[in-house]
């Protein structure tokens, strides 16, 4: 049986990286410095698996040293997941992934993305926004930087 004492756990942020398979190339270079932020910052990124913003996060937060967490559609995901959970539920993962961070960031972004979004601000998780939807709830950032560091509920300052 093990007591509190021998455990050593440093919680860790998780925090989802969401936007579409299909993005520019400006949001893709945000997923790419995001994963790279949360890497070094400790962060867990969880995201949808896939393509586009979700496999240039993961793959920047993986070659990173990070860790990674892909809640898939189906039973295969990206090339750098450090975790691969398979839902089988399709567009219904929504609901786990978001629910399962401690907030959310945003990049670009179709109807998907903005289900997530929805279900993130109803749950009162926050949602940090470069170049997706305008609508009240998500706090906008200027830089991927600006968006980690909220998101990590850090200063500007303990960034790496």
């Amino acid at each position: 049986m093990y007591n509190d004492d021998q455990i050593n756990t440093v919680p860790r942020k998780q925090v989802a990286v969401i936007g579409a398979s299909d993005a520019s190339a400006l949001e893709m270079s945000y997923a790419q410095e995001v994963g790279h932020l949360l890497a070094q910052n400790g962060a867990s990124l969880l995201s949808g698996g896939m393509g586009g913003i979700m496999e240039a996060s993961c793959k920047s937060a993986y070659q990173s040293g990070g860790i990674t967490i892909g809640i898939v559609p189906g039973e295969k995901g990206n090339s750098y997941l450090s975790v691969l959970i398979k839902t089988r539920m399709d567009q219904a993962r929504n609901v786990i992934l978001v629910g399962s961070s401690d907030g959310v960031i945003a990049i670009g972004g179709g109807y998907g993305t903005l289900s997530e979004i929805s279900y993130a601000l109803k749950r009162k998780i926050p949602v940090y926004g470069l170049s997706t939807w305008n609508i009240p709830g998500i706090i906008s950032c200027n830089s991927p930087k600006e968006a980690v560091m909220l998101a990590i509920k850090n200063d500007a300052g303990n960034l790496k």
